[in-house]
């Protein structure tokens, strides 16, 4: 009995699935891709370029800026003098305040309730204290002890000196800003180290590694991945914090600013000098804190993306080889002709 049904044969194309057949309605070949436009993101990216031409060009245009004096101060000696010892500064109280972080660190993670009760006290208090009032106290050390001496505890002094000879006034400075610094230090030290798996102190006790050596080759290098960037933000706050040593009457950056628009009313023109020199010294530091950065995290990211330097000279890599063969002649194909003849 013949079937109601036409089935096509084998190797027949099916209607409308052809070649040259308009595809079916709910085909995705059908759809009509439309991109997204983004108009609020458009008109917010005019809004702030708008806003930075703006600022830029009331910069460049309004007098009181004074650039002249800009130029005149930005480098000039005094100015100079100023910046090294802010660098001064901040490179004493960044080595021995870490020095010192560390210590009440490892004192905090210490079995030792005596340990841990001094470090959690040391870090209470310094870090509940203003940091110009720790400097402030520092700077008059002299009211309360008029010598310091060596000697057996509560006991006869053998020898003794006058506190001002040996705290100064940059001694005072770079005491206050150590131990203002350490606190912070330490919890930094802190959380980096707890960062790190327990696992591995458990394998290296396993191989018989001393204690020590666990902490110096196998803890430190792993935390430093998490200590670098809060020490990097802490190091530049310390940076510009320096400034607060002016109340101590240090030829600083900030004091000397200060003492020039003092002398002559140019206010504006000065601050700007400090701050310029503010932004040099931090992005210098934030470039130092990238590549440190980078060397540590060799063990996590062996492929590490490359550097601002490295993309900039393959971008110039690229436009010269672009250059060049722009620029190499083109030779004409030879046309073959009749057959057994070629010209």
């Amino acid at each position: 009995m013949p079937s109601t049904t036409d089935t096509a044969p084998p190797g027949a194309a099916t209607p409308g699935t052809g070649p040259g057949a308009p595809p079916a309605p709910d085909d995705p070949a059908s759809l009509k891709v439309v991109p997204a436009r983004h108009y609020a993101r458009w008109a917010a990216a005019v809004a702030v370029i708008v806003l930075a031409a703006q600022f830029v060009h009331g910069l460049a245009t309004n007098p009181v800026w004074e650039w002249g004096v800009f130029r005149d101060y930005v480098l000039s000696e005094t100015i100079v003098q100023a910046v090294w010892v802010t660098l001064q500064l901040t490179a004493y109280a960044t080595v021995l305040g870490f020095l010192l972080g560390t210590v009440l660190a490892f004192m905090r993670l210490s079995r030792s309730p005596v340990l841990q009760t001094v470090a959690w006290t040391y870090i209470w208090i310094f870090r509940s204290i203003p940091m110009i009032v720790q400097l402030v106290f520092w700077f008059n050390l002299s009211a309360l002890y008029e010598e310091l001496g060596f000697g057996i505890p509560f006991g006869p002094v053998f020898w003794s000196v006058d506190s001002n000879s040996i705290i100064g006034t940059m001694g005072a400075a770079i005491i206050g800003l150590t131990l203002h610094q350490a606190a912070y230090a330490a919890e930094i030290v802190r959380g980096g180290v707890i960062a790190v798996d327990h696992g591995q102190l458990e394998a290296a006790a396993a191989l018989g590694i001393p204690r020590l050596r666990q902490i110096r080759r196998i803890v430190l290098p792993q935390a430093m991945r998490a200590i670098l960037p809060t020490a990097g933000n802490e190091i530049i706050g310390l940076l510009k914090g320096t400034s607060v040593v002016y109340v101590m009457s240090i030829g600083e950056l900030f004091y000397q600013v200060q003492v020039i628009y003092g002398r002559n009313g140019r206010v504006i023109p000065l601050l700007l000098v400090a701050t310029a020199w503010y932004v040099v010294l931090t992005s210098l530091l934030s470039v130092a804190q990238y590549y440190v950065e980078r060397r540590y995290a060799r063990g996590a990211n062996r492929t590490p993306p490359p550097t601002p330097l490295q993309r900039a000279r393959r971008f110039v890599r690229t436009l010269r080889a672009a250059a060049a063969q722009r620029n190499r002649p083109v030779i004409p194909l030879k046309t073959p002709g009749p057959l057994g003849d070629s010209r």
